[in-house]
């Protein structure tokens, strides 16, 4: 069972399963717990052959036991997302922990990777079970519909789930209205039916100079 402490600390109640979480991150735990690093983000070798040659690491521990495991990374905020089957994109530095029983992998999201200086890959979590996502300032989940679609800076972005599609589209971002952009910027742009996670305060980026 996955359960925030304030906003910043998750505690996770394992009786016997597993979680996966990344590398570092353990803060503290009671009861018995035993950890070990896994390779290619916990996906084997083929795992870590893809990640090598796409660029888009991940390092993670299985941790397992009876007991309560705290978990936190730079004091940043934690998020909270349920998966009942569906699939999760999320940036690999923006995931702190999953459920052992959700599956992980990795899958071509073009210029957006790009954009946002994190390659053209990026990570996939499905299944059913719970993922704790990282941000820095609290995420805002923003709905996505057929009559409203969103546009969103690619250095706020997070993640998303859903029957969403992606498309990109050159412009002004919200920097530019500012005086700190430059050049030919690029946002993104989702369309269907589904969520999109952002964060309030936006990684550097080389979007503004595309």
């Amino acid at each position: 069972m996955f359960r925030l402490q304030g906003s910043k600390v998750l505690a996770v109640e394992m009786t016997g399963d597993a979680v996966k979480a990344k590398n570092g991150s353990m803060v503290a735990y009671d009861g018995r717990m035993s950890f070990k690093k896994l390779t290619g983000g916990g996906e084997g070798l083929r795992g870590m052959v893809t990640r090598r040659l796409t660029g888009e690491q991940m390092t993670v521990m299985e941790v397992k036991g009876q007991g309560t495991c705290w978990f936190a990374d730079r004091a940043s905020e934690i998020n909270l997302v349920s998966l009942t089957g569906d699939k999760l994109y999320v940036e690999s530095s923006n995931l702190l922990v999953t459920d052992a029983a959700l599956r992980t992998g990795t899958t071509f999201t073009g210029l957006r990777g790009a954009s946002q200086g994190n390659g053209l890959f990026t990570t996939t979590v499905e299944g059913h079970g719970q993922a704790a996502l990282l941000s820095d300032g609290p995420a805002v989940v923003l709905r996505v519909s057929p009559q409203y679609p969103l546009t969103v800076d690619p250095g706020a972005y997070i993640a998303h789930q859903g029957n969403v599609r992606q498309s990109f589209q050159s412009g002004v971002t919200f920097r530019t209205f500012l005086g700190e952009g430059g050049g030919e910027a690029f946002q993104i742009r989702f369309e269907g039916d589904g969520l999109v996670y952002v964060q309030p305060s936006e990684r550097n980026t080389i979007a503004g100079d595309l």
